[in-house]
């Protein structure tokens, strides 16, 4: 039977392995995101419209994060994992919008 050589599990710097450990938990813990960017081709209407039917948000709601995309210049329409959003952008871009996914 062939031996393994043990692996110390003490850090070679106090503290280091726990902040490393920190620092991903963090990241795995935030979702993506898929923003909504602001153009000039597409109508108000049909940009609320939209987000209804790709989000199944009211249209208060769809109608508010079209003036967010209108007047700040983006809106975050989803957060989730990674692939997801990514679908989702591609989905948005099926309908002539202009999306990307961030990792905030």
């Amino acid at each position: 039977m062939a031996q393994t050589a043990s692996v110390p599990t003490t850090p070679v710097m106090p503290g280091v392995e726990a902040d490393i450990d920190a620092d991903l938990s963090s990241q795995v813990d935030k979702p993506w995101v898929t923003v909504v960017w602001n153009d000039p081709v597409n109508l108000m209407t049909y940009v609320t419209w939209v987000f209804q039917k790709l989000f199944g948000y009211s249209h208060e709601e769809a109608e508010k994060l079209m003036l967010d995309v209108h007047h700040k210049g983006k809106a975050i329409v989803s957060t989730g994992a990674r692939e997801r959003m990514e679908y989702d952008a591609s989905r948005l871009h099926g309908y002539g919008l202009w999306a990307t996914v961030d990792h905030p």
